[in-house]
């Protein structure tokens, strides 16, 4: 039997057509498509056309339904023993917090062709689509993409909050609704600015988008009081203030 390739696409964002022409031309040719829940997956009806395809939910909601990454390496690797084109369709980029590198192993471990699409990575994206560029001439020449999926001070959490309140540069958070009293409480201990300005975009790209501005004081109360929740970004910095003063 022929042996099939996977690849791993990175969806964008939200909005279909911010994915890329070359992860558009892997869906075209798939057999069998393992779609998350961010990216385009909901509207992969819409662009394409899925005649003969498999689309199967392999979603990972926050605190939700979850479909177990093993669970998914092994779908990978199955459909491809069958002699399928698998397309991972995954949100943002595969290699920003998608574990796509992971799920490279699990394919080179099965003896399998896996190759990747990159995609456009949420972090920056969202942001901008809410007119909050994460660096700029004169203003911040660095930025750091942080997970909140984890509080600070969590003895698995792999992110030192205070060096980030102490580097000067914009700090986009990423999955960390949760955890956002928690996350901007630390920095502010650490020395960032009360009133450094933030912002939050709520499923950035898509048609349901929403942005409120606060501080980093601020913010966590404004979150609350909005009721947002996943997925969303967040950004503290000077950056964030550009788009609501304008």
């Amino acid at each position: 039997m022929t042996t099939g390739h996977i690849t791993l696409v990175g969806g964008g964002p939200g909005a279909w057509d911010l994915l890329t022409i070359r992860g558009l031309r892997a869906l075209q040719a798939a057999d069998v498509i393992l779609a998350d829940h961010l990216g385009p997956a909901a509207e992969l009806g819409d662009f394409l056309d899925l005649t003969g395809k498999e689309v199967v939910d392999v979603a990972k909601l926050p605190y939700a339904k979850q479909v177990a990454q093993e669970r998914i390496n092994e779908m990978l690797v199955d459909y491809a023993r069958q002699g399928k084109h698998v397309v991972r369709l995954k949100g943002g980029d595969p290699y920003v917090f998608g574990r796509g590198f992971e799920e490279l192993q699990a394919c080179a471990a099965a003896g399998l062709e896996c190759s990747v699409v990159p995609g456009v990575t949420s972090a920056v994206s969202v942001p901008a689509a809410a007119g909050v560029p994460v660096t700029q001439r004169g203003v911040t020449h660095a930025f750091t993409v942080a997970s909140g999926h984890l509080p600070p001070g969590h003895e698995k959490s792999l992110v030192d909050w205070g060096a980030l309140a102490r580097a000067g540069g914009t700090i986009v958070v990423v999955m960390g609704v949760r955890n956002v009293r928690a996350i901007a409480e630390a920095l502010v201990e650490a020395g960032l600015d009360a009133a450094t300005p933030a912002a939050v975009i709520q499923e950035g790209e898509t048609n349901a988008q929403r942005v409120f501005f606060a501080t980093a004081g601020t913010l966590a109360d404004v979150m609350e009081a909005e009721g947002v929740g996943s997925p969303a970004v967040y950004v503290f910095g000077e950056v964030a203030g550009f788009a609501h003063a304008g």
